[in-house]
């Protein structure tokens, strides 16, 4: 005898097409049909706001920008001609020191090379440079950018910017196109006030002097 059992199947018959209606019928009770021009599923998309690390990004992001803005001006100026020669003194400046400055009578006691660098990391290093050399009690500078050959040249550029920046610092009193021995309209020397600790020593020398 045989372990599987014989499949008994029952005889088909044909379905009417009434009874095919109403098998239709009951299966779609209840279903809405769609109206013509909305034919498509609306899928809703929920909105989410920034996660906690993106906002943490964001402000860091702020924070830096905010310390950049603190810093030198980049705003627009007026190129320089490669021809022009540059030369300020503050208020108070004595004649005498400019001209001493104009002819090297101060030699550079530090200098900053500027040539085929980024206009943003110029000015970055021009405020940092300044600010260590007067932090150092250091006063005569040279800050190096090269010439260029016609005023839309990138060292032109950076000579510009650099006269609207040593303006924007209070510690520059001076500054003036370098003499030739170093490095003529390509570079610029400049001259810092006096450091407070090194107006204290000046003052003590002379009172001892006087005493």
């Amino acid at each position: 005898m045989s372990r599987f059992s014989p499949v008994i199947t029952s005889a088909s018959r044909e379905v009417s097409s009434g009874e095919v209606d109403d098998l239709f019928s009951r299966e779609m009770f209840g279903v809405t049909p769609l109206t013509r021009g909305t034919d498509r599923a609306d899928i809703v998309v929920e909105s989410k706001g920034p996660s906690a690390a993106q906002l943490a990004r964001r402000e860091d992001a702020q924070k830096s920008l905010g310390n950049e803005l603190d810093g030198l001006s980049d705003s627009y100026v007026e190129h320089l001609s490669p021809h022009d020669i540059i030369e300020y003194r503050r208020d108070g400046i004595q004649v005498g020191v400019m001209e001493r400055l104009r002819h090297g009578g101060y030699p550079p006691e530090t200098q900053l090379n500027l040539i085929r660098r980024p206009l943003i990391e110029c000015r970055r290093e021009v405020q940092r440079f300044v600010s260590d050399a007067w932090e150092s009690e250091l006063r005569s500078l040279l800050v190096i950018h090269g010439r260029g050959r016609d005023g839309e040249s990138h060292a032109a550029l950076i000579r510009a910017y650099l006269v609207h920046w040593l303006e924007q610092i209070p510690e520059v009193q001076a500054w003036c196109s370098a003499t030739p021995r170093h490095g003529g309209l390509g570079a610029t020397l400049v001259m810092l006030r006096k450091s407070r600790s090194a107006r204290d020593t000046n003052r003590e020398r002379h009172q001892k002097r006087r005493g």
